[in-house]
């Protein structure tokens, strides 16, 4: 198993985040149209009405995790990893990437968005980052985390960024 410091580890690093970065970029097509619009416009239940997103960032938020969930999939498999997800709601990480060839190299990821701030331009919200504490502290602990946090060779935040849509220009409810 190679340390936390190992240059093994760095590699690993190095490799995962490029990676990271490059599938990142293709995101946004996959969750907008060429016009800035979502690709994913409501739900609709079993007598075809439509429901419009609302803006409740926690319905936005994981609209998106199940949107992308199936992008991420693929770029596991190209990267030699598996998915582990956090096994309850109040968990670290969203995802755990473990590879397949050294179980012991793993990469949190953490799913985190938030909207722009229209009162102050080029500024958002803030994103919510949870109760960390425990496990910075305690390295080897398990609590509230899918592996304990020295196990993971690194620690990425994907950060999703949106505008939310004036709660008058939304149709709760089409057919």
């Amino acid at each position: 198993m190679p340390k936390q410091g190992s240059s093994e580890n760095k590699d690993a690093k190095v490799a995962f985040s490029t990676a990271l970065r490059a599938f990142i970029n293709s995101l946004s097509d996959h969750v907008s149209s060429p016009d800035g619009t979502w690709t994913v416009k409501g739900f609709i239940d079993i007598y075809k009405n439509i429901y419009t997103i609302s803006s409740d960032t926690k319905i936005v938020s994981q609209i998106l995790e199940i949107h992308l969930f199936p992008q991420i999939l693929p770029f596991a498999e190209e990267n030699g990893c598996s998915i582990v997800l956090a096994e309850h709601q109040n968990w670290r990480s969203d995802l755990s990437f473990v590879e397949k060839h050294d179980p012991s190299i793993k990469f949190a990821v953490d799913l985190k968005t938030t909207y722009r701030d229209t009162d102050f331009p080029g500024h958002v919200n803030g994103f919510t980052l949870g109760r960390h504490d425990a496990y910075f502290k305690d390295r080897s602990s398990t609590k509230n985390i899918q592996f304990p946090y020295g196990e993971y060779s690194g620690h990425f935040c994907l950060g999703i960024i949106y505008t939310r849509a004036d709660g008058k220009d939304l149709d709760e409810t089409k057919r």
